[in-house]
């Protein structure tokens, strides 16, 4: 199969994790990046924040538009993140690649674990504590910019279980902090000399935008229950596929 196919393929299910489940996107993306085209952990990683937020900007707008976000606490979640995801894309330049694939692949199967946990029930949102959602928002910085990827699998999680929102809000108001965090970390990563294949990377993103549109479809047929579950078997799935990788 060609890389142009495989970036198309690939593009339109990574946009379809998005839009529907307001994350997964980047997570799955470093792997296809690096297993199925060629890419570098480092060049996959850049690449993979450059898709994700140009996914998640569109998306956002569409879930925007059905009133699935909510503006104040993504903006808490995202405001204390910036500076973190800053420092840690710094970081992780200094770090060796087979440690952040492992942290990667852990990062992501506590996030599935979380998942699996939250209660899937609807409930009245509470009100933002800010507290929390700031000091949840850094975590979630951190993590974007260290591992590389646009942190929607710990946001949507810690929107569900810290801040009481359902399932489909959480996923919307995910798309803002996963926006704005993986812009930051891609400022921390503009000077970087790792050379970027756009030939693969432009049709990879125009696929993901298209894919988004029809996940958010998705989401609205599929019950906050179910999307949970989903989700967390993606994650699984991808961490122990990392870890193997990391450890052999």
């Amino acid at each position: 199969m060609s890389a142009l196919l495989l970036a198309l393929v690939a593009g339109a299910v990574i946009g379809l994790a998005l839009g529907a489940l307001g994350g997964g996107g980047s997570v799955l993306a470093v792997p296809a990046l690096i297993y199925l085209l060629d890419f570098t952990p480092a060049a996959a990683t850049t690449a993979s924040l450059i898709i994700v937020t140009v996914t998640s900007a569109t998306a956002l707008s569409s879930h925007a538009r059905s009133g699935n976000v909510r503006w104040k606490t993504g903006a808490l979640f995202a405001a204390a993140g910036i500076l973190p995801a800053i420092a840690a894309a710094t970081l992780a330049a200094h770090v060796p690649e087979a440690v952040l694939t492992a942290a990667f692949a852990a990062i992501a199967a506590l996030a599935a674990l979380a998942m699996l946990r939250t209660p899937t029930a609807d409930r009245e949102p509470r009100p933002p504590r800010p507290a929390r959602a700031a000091g949840a928002g850094a975590g979630l910085g951190g993590v974007t910019g260290f591992l590389g990827v646009g942190g929607g699998f710990l946001a949507v999680p810690a929107l569900v279980s810290v801040l009481g929102l359902r399932m489909r809000t959480a996923v919307g108001t995910s798309l803002l902090v996963i926006t704005v965090n993986s812009l930051a970390a891609l400022t921390a990563r503009a000077g970087s000399s790792t050379p970027l294949n756009w030939a693969v990377i432009a049709p990879f993103t125009g696929a993901a935008i298209l894919g988004a549109w029809d996940g958010k479809r998705l989401a609205t047929k599929i019950s906050g229950p179910t999307l949970q579950r989903v989700f967390a078997a993606v994650l699984l799935t991808v961490a122990a596929l990392m870890l193997t990788d990391a450890i052999t």
